[in-house]
């Protein structure tokens, strides 16, 4: 989705046109699409969980209740120093275990140089996307780089079984 700045109201959530369809196709290779977010406006006292999970479930009518299969949150402000926050790996390490996901043969996407840092501190292969703050990141950061969800889905390929 377009990216706000704590982003506490459901009316601020804009897909981006493709999305669906490209995430649905790396759901029929057989790929777990997680989502790890961090959501310091919570831990600023801008929102509080409620209504990031109201933002959630709007996020998710617009791409599809069947697209995400989790979500997982850190609502901690950075001076909080908790091991959740991107960077940090914990999240994606908690995903995979619930999950069944094997970090070996998995990507993490995102936009920001702190989540490439998380993909490589998870051992797992990452993809800038160049929408957003992707279009300031520097590419030489990520394993690969996308311009957009429709690029994103033919680069990666189906997972080895």
């Amino acid at each position: 989705m377009r990216d706000v700045d704590y982003c506490g109201d459901p009316k601020n959530v804009h897909v981006f046109a493709g999305a669906t369809e490209a995430l649905r196709r790396l759901k029929a290779r057989g790929y777990k699409l997680v989502v790890i977010t961090n959501q310091s406006g919570i831990g600023r006292g801008y929102f509080d969980e409620q209504q990031y999970r109201v933002v959630e479930r709007e996020f998710n009518r617009q791409i599809g209740f069947d697209v995400i299969d989790a979500t997982y949150l850190c609502p901690h402000a950075p001076k909080e120093n908790c091991k959740c926050r991107k960077p940090g790996p914990d999240l994606v390490v908690r995903a995979a275990r619930d999950l069944h996901l094997d970090l070996g043969h998995s990507f993490f996407v995102g936009d920001k140089k702190t989540d490439i840092e998380c993909g490589r501190n998870a051992g797992v292969k990452t993809i800038l996307i160049r929408t957003g703050y992707g279009m300031e990141t520097p590419a030489a950061i990520a394993d690969f780089v996308a311009n957009n969800l429709q690029e994103l889905a033919e680069l990666i390929p189906a997972p080895n079984k």
